[in-house]
């Protein structure tokens, strides 16, 4: 299984965005986002059901947290902040709140699957520094990433190939789905749905 740290985004969405927003601009929007009500926002959400569990391992560090994230109609507030810790940049030691719906998404795709495998998180969050010098280094990283905003992560699910994950996903039309077979992983967002 060949794992790689940097994933090309989906320009075509991007194209029209902004420039890179400041990593201050992008901590506010973030801390405004942990602000939301953390209750189920979504369709994807409701086909879970009541308790949503997830499990991840980091790549990087080795690091890996696995437990029920939402129940009772509410997600978890600590189980959000240790998956937030483990999806961080490993560059760093920060971590930024991601957004909820991402988890619902992997948790949604697994459950699809029929697959209790723990989530292997090549790349989640990334600092605007670490996508920036990713993007100088490779065309395929887009300099407004989904992943600076807590919203993408490159994954790999055990016993299960990059294309199958990318068509359970891309079928379900949960938000952005990134094939990259020779890489072996996939890049999932709870951004709109699209595919490439």
């Amino acid at each position: 299984m060949r794992v790689f740290s940097c994933c090309p985004e989906c320009d075509a969405l991007q194209a029209d965005a902004p420039e890179q927003p400041a990593r201050r601009g992008l901590l506010l929007g973030a801390l405004a986002a942990a602000t939301v009500p953390l209750t189920a926002p979504s369709a994807v959400a409701q086909s879970l059901g009541g308790t949503r569990r997830i499990g991840i391992r980091r790549v990087q560090t080795g690091e890996s947290v696995s437990g029920t994230y939402f129940r009772d109609g509410r997600y978890d507030r600590e189980m959000l902040r240790r998956l937030d810790w483990v999806m961080r940049d490993p560059g760093m030691e920060e971590a930024t709140p991601m957004d909820p719906r991402l988890f619902d998404v992997l948790a949604t795709v697994q459950s699809r699957l029929d697959s209790d495998e723990t989530w292997l998180v090549i790349s989640g969050y990334r600092a605007p520094e670490t996508n920036a010098a990713r993007a100088r280094q490779s065309r395929r990283v887009s300099r407004v990433s989904l992943h600076m905003s807590g919203m993408a992560a490159d994954v790999q699910l055990p016993g299960r190939a990059s294309m199958q994950l990318a068509r359970a996903a891309a079928d379900m039309q949960l938000g952005g789905v990134g094939l990259y077979r020779r890489d072996g992983f996939i890049h999932l967002d709870c951004g709109p749905a699209r595919r490439w």
